[in-house]
């Protein structure tokens, strides 16, 4: 494919470098996705010896949306690893509700998949609110992805009833899909109550934690898109003290000077990222050397992808910078991972590769980054189910480079430091879609059309 390299003018980067008391914000208004509803959890866990988690869990919810709601719909990721779900399994996870009830009476609920439908008796209307209750008790399977038992360790992900969003006068749910995240939520408050037997340590999402942890305890965190929860036998620590207090968790005692370059790594890249971008949102970062890569708010795993042998040290420092990024990309700005992966996968890939160019001054190797995507002949920002087999090659590789092509003829890894911090300063806490992105690049770089756009992404509505 043939690219045409622009020459860019960054207008909001030469009126004001930082966006957030910037003037400009004034002329340039974010029109981000709403979606659709408020949501609220208090959740209650308890742990038996024998790996038998018993949780209920209220979810307190607002509409927020133009239409009136005759069901609400939540994504229920455990199901998805059941004999009945995925027969092939042979350590399934079981899943066992008691009760769902709406406002205190009990409510007519299917679950397909992981898809839980909650049908209402009254309609639901715009800026009504509604309490859900959820009682069930389940265990984890041994080979589950993400939601899973590991090395005696629990890996509690998506473990809870999860609202999807709503827009476009309906639920904004798809199809369960173990490449890539198919469920998407918005910004929630979460409490959690939770009692562990003795010989278990809890390390989450939620802020201030200590080692080892009570056996019982409650936490609450705010604004995050939700929780995750690893529950460890044994672990090994590496702690790193500072303005944000870093703890890695690993399950190996003779490699606690590995565990120790991960903990001054992820020291060094959120201080970056704090740096170009903003602050990063709590005051401690956990990393579980533990289970396949992947994010969650104020916790990271690495040790495996998608579930293969581990990685070699190097590698995994590098996953685990990535999974940090991600703490912006996905933690703070928000997208449809289904509908617009790249917004994730492909900023959290660019600001990847921005830390390490700081690190070692090298010069951006456009040309060999462009033969690796010549190939690559579709968009980027495709829902997921229209790639084959080689999602990643769009989603991580082919957008993460054609961001950087915005840089190019114009300020190098400098100006693309800065279109990220007034980036992050636009959209902290709030959604975006590829047609917002465009629309918000177009005024920044002050282009006269989104034609520079069109050789990567889709643009019809």
């Amino acid at each position: 494919m043939f690219f045409v390299l622009l020459k860019l003018t960054p207008q909001i980067a030469s009126e004001e470098k930082i966006g957030i008391e910037n003037p400009v914000k004034k002329k340039f208004s974010p029109q981000t996705v709403s979606p659709g509803n408020t949501s609220e959890y208090d959740i209650n866990l308890k742990m038996d010896t024998d790996g038998k988690f018993r949780l209920k869990t209220s979810v307190e919810i607002i509409n927020i949306s133009e239409d009136p709601w005759e069901q609400l719909v939540f994504y229920f990721i455990p199901n998805m690893y059941t004999k009945s779900v995925s027969p092939d399994l042979e350590h399934p996870s079981t899943v066992d509700f008691h009760n769902i009830s709406i406002n205190g009476e009990q409510a007519i609920f299917t679950l397909e998949k992981d898809t839980l439908n909650i049908k209402l008796s009254d309609k639901l209307e715009p800026n009504q609110e509604i309490r859900v209750d959820f009682s069930y008790d389940l265990t984890l399977p041994e080979e589950g992805f993400r939601f899973t038992k590991s090395n005696e360790n629990f890996h509690l992900a998506q473990f809870y009833p999860m609202l999807a969003t709503y827009r476009n006068h309906q639920w904004n749910k798809e199809e369960y899909r173990d490449r890539g995240e198919t469920y998407h939520t918005t910004f929630s408050n979460f409490k959690l109550t939770y009692e562990i037997p003795e010989e278990y340590n809890l390390v989450s999402s939620f802020d201030h934690e200590v080692f080892p942890s009570p056996n019982k305890g409650s936490f609450e965190v705010k604004n995050v898109k939700e929780v995750f929860l690893a529950i460890l036998k044994n672990p090994t620590l590496m702690e790193k003290e500072g303005d944000i207090a870093i703890r890695v968790f690993g399950l190996k005692e003779e490699n606690q000077e590995l565990y120790k370059e991960i903990g001054d790594e992820a020291s060094t890249a959120i201080k970056y990222f704090e740096d170009i971008m903003g602050p990063y949102p709590f005051k401690q970062l956990d990393v579980v050397i533990d289970g396949i890569a992947m994010e969650y708010p104020g916790i990271v795993t690495a040790h495996t992808i998608r579930g293969g042998s581990s990685i070699h040290p190097n590698a995994l420092k590098d996953i685990v910078i990535h999974e940090i990024a991600h703490q912006y990309f996905y933690g703070i700005i928000n997208n449809d991972p289904y509908r617009d992966a790249w917004l994730d996968e492909g900023f959290t890939s660019f600001a990847t590769s921005l830390y390490h160019f700081s690190k070692t001054k090298e010069s951006v190797p456009y040309e060999s980054m462009y033969k690796q995507i010549e190939h690559l002949e579709h968009p980027v920002n495709l829902p997921l189910d229209q790639y084959e087999s080689n999602v990643s090659s769009y989603v991580y590789g082919k957008s993460s480079t054609m961001l950087w092509r915005l840089f190019e003829k114009d300020g190098g890894r400098e100006e693309a430091e800065k279109f990220l911090k007034n980036y992050y300063q636009f959209y902290k806490y709030k959604e975006v879609n590829t047609k917002e992105f465009v629309r918000f690049a177009q005024y920044y770089f002050n282009l006269e059309d989104i034609s520079e756009f069109e050789t990567w992404l889709e643009l019809n509505d």
